[in-house]
């Protein structure tokens, strides 16, 4: 087991990471910007480095940086969190070539889930089923765009191949707009991503988002840990996740999951990741993989008592899967609530000093952040500063306990998204389940905000 391990990265993932550290006996080096050197994990740290100013390519984003903290405080490994560096394998790449252990997924294995040709190609040859489309990258040959438009039907989707985060993607209904919309997106896939490669989809109607949690070891075995249903979206951002997905049958999860882990087994998948899936009439279409621990990591933590960055750490230092997929049991329901500095009406960031902060507590609930009393949300960042959590017996128990949760958190000195999370908690859709991706932003075009 590692004795030091330096966490590159921020904000209540960085504490999730610290505490892990803590529990596992090992010394946890927390580098930071100057933005967040009041921050708690850093006053709580081991070690803590400045690595740069505010802006994340400074900082967060600066490999040379990173590298160089965890040689100057003598760490043996990283954990890059999520976001910033998680899914780079140029860092996960020099990390390892610099002689520390990178906390996550093979360079090899980045670079192909990274990119969502390759990646959709690789789950074909490892039987998972994906949504209908191109085979590869579209040609440039207009008549042979169209060809395979038609091939597939439309409504079509074109799709960044280096994409994420819901950008690069533009949804066609006519053949008519198909050849715009692929120049398009080629233009904006370049410029945002550095690379033009596009791709074409069958366009989903109506699907879920639903995501299987996978955890592989260096020793060949490879589970999963049931899914979660993180559907309520909005501009392709998660806004709440639960676990398990309502209404779908447990056979059905079993058989996808089960070809999530032989996929983990045939690539040689090392560590966490997440497989995420379109779901509809009965269905799973792959879409990408997540090469990384997950936001809502928490919610499979609470059904299946498994503990995803401990086990992670294990992987990394060498150690098998402490459990069998017979072993993994699934029990509950939880609901994850991700608590935004931004205004709940018009989603614009609120930055800005917390004179009150006051977490809920009770039965089944866990509260995941980095803030506290008199703390300084800084304008530079995503605007999450937190998670609420809550767990029942069943789904009905949890939502009651998160609606219990939602009403005692106190957030002064700046705007959250708390009254619109309490505004889903109580809507006759979300409370019935199975809502598919495009309810929330359907939602919030007829809500009638309820102020509190």
């Amino acid at each position: 087991m590692f004795k030091k391990i330096l966490v590159a990265n921020r904000g209540e993932i960085a504490l999730r990471i610290q505490r892990a550290c803590r529990e596992l006996g090992i010394k946890a080096v927390m580098v930071y910007s100057e933005a967040d050197r009041d921050a708690k994990y850093v006053k709580l740290a081991d070690e803590a480095v400045c690595i740069g100013p505010a802006p994340s390519p400074l900082s967060y984003l600066n490999m040379p940086a990173i590298i160089s903290a965890a040689e100057v405080t003598d760490a043996e490994a990283i954990h890059p969190g999520y976001g910033f560096l998680s899914e780079n394998a140029d860092f996960a790449e020099r990390v390892e070539k610099s002689g520390f252990t990178f906390i996550g997924p093979t360079p090899e294995n980045i670079r192909t889930m990274g990119d969502k040709v390759s990646a959709k190609q690789a789950m074909i040859k490892a039987g998972v089923p994906c949504v209908p489309g191109s085979d590869g990258e579209l040609p440039d040959d207009p008549a042979l765009i169209k060809r395979i438009a038609k091939t597939i039907g439309y409504p079509v989707i074109i799709k960044a191949s280096g994409g994420g985060g819901g950008r690069g993607m533009r949804v066609v209904h006519t053949e008519a707009a198909l050849i715009n919309a692929v120049q398009m997106t080629k233009a904006e896939a370049g410029a945002a991503f550095g690379n033009p490669a596009v791709y074409m989809e069958k366009y989903l109607q109506n699907p879920r988002h639903v995501e299987i949690q996978v955890l592989a070891d260096t020793h060949k075995s490879a589970v999963y840990l049931g899914e979660r249903d993180c559907s309520m979206q909005r501009r392709h951002q998660k806004v709440i996740e639960e676990a398990p997905a309502p209404g779908i049958p447990r056979r059905l999860i079993e058989k996808i999951g089960e070809r999530c882990a032989a996929a983990c087994k045939k690539i040689g998948y090392r560590g966490a990741g997440t497989f995420e899936f379109l779901y509809e009439n009965g269905e799973f279409y792959f879409i990408e993989m997540n090469t990384r621990v997950q936001v809502e990591h928490p919610i499979t933590e609470l059904i299946t008592g498994i503990d995803i960055v401990r086990t992670q750490i294990m992987i990394a230092a060498g150690e098998k899967l402490p459990f069998t997929q017979r072993q993994v049991e699934f029990k509950g329901h939880a609901i994850e609530c991700r608590v935004n500095a931004e205004d709940p009406y018009k989603f614009i960031p609120s930055p800005g000093r917390i004179s009150m902060w006051h977490a809920p507590g009770g039965p089944g609930v866990r509260v995941d952040t980095h803030v506290y009393n008199n703390y300084f949300v800084p304008p530079n960042y995503d605007s999450m500063i937190g998670k609420i959590i809550a767990y029942g017996d069943t789904r009905e128990q949890a939502m009651a306990r998160m609606r219990t949760a939602l009403l005692e958190t106190v957030v002064e000195g700046i705007q959250t998204n708390i009254p619109l999370h309490q505004d889903l908690m109580v809507d006759s859709k979300f409370m019935e389940g199975g809502t598919n991706i495009h309810y929330l932003e359907e939602w919030l075009t007829h809500r009638t905000p309820n102020k509190r």
